[in-house]
């Protein structure tokens, strides 16, 4: 049985390349979102894209992750910051996500090097 089950939609009126989408959520956790193919692979001009969605999504889930293995270790983060970027390249001649690299900065006290890295490998397990 599932943990949890989140849902959104997307209403994309027109073509690809001159279309527009509106991205909305069944929760309030956040207001309607504006997509378009120019804010994916140009410039955002203040919207979002499926590539900055899955960042938040990515950076989120291991910052939670991240905060589980250090407390396994007795150690309680001040502060985590988790910046995730998501590619988009041709692969093939389709625009595919490539990779997503995380960066991560923590200010957490007693906490060395060794231990540090072994939670942040620990996290990177848990969070696909």
């Amino acid at each position: 049985m599932a943990i949890a089950q989140r849902s959104a939609e997307t209403e994309w009126n027109g073509d690809l390349t001159h279309g527009a989408g509106r991205i909305r959520p069944h929760t309030a956790a956040f207001d309607p979102l504006d997509v378009t193919w120019a804010s994916r692979t140009e410039s955002a001009d203040g919207r979002t894209s499926p590539e900055e969605l899955a960042a938040a999504a990515h950076s989120s889930c291991f910052a939670m992750a991240l905060a589980l293995c250090l407390g396994n270790r007795k150690v309680t983060p001040e502060r985590l910051l988790v910046n995730a970027t998501v590619t988009l390249d041709q692969v093939e001649g389709r625009p595919t996500i490539v990779s997503s690299r995380i960066a991560v900065r923590v200010r957490a006290a007693e906490l060395d090097r060794k231990a540090f890295d072994a939670a942040v490998r620990e996290a990177a397990v848990l969070c696909p």
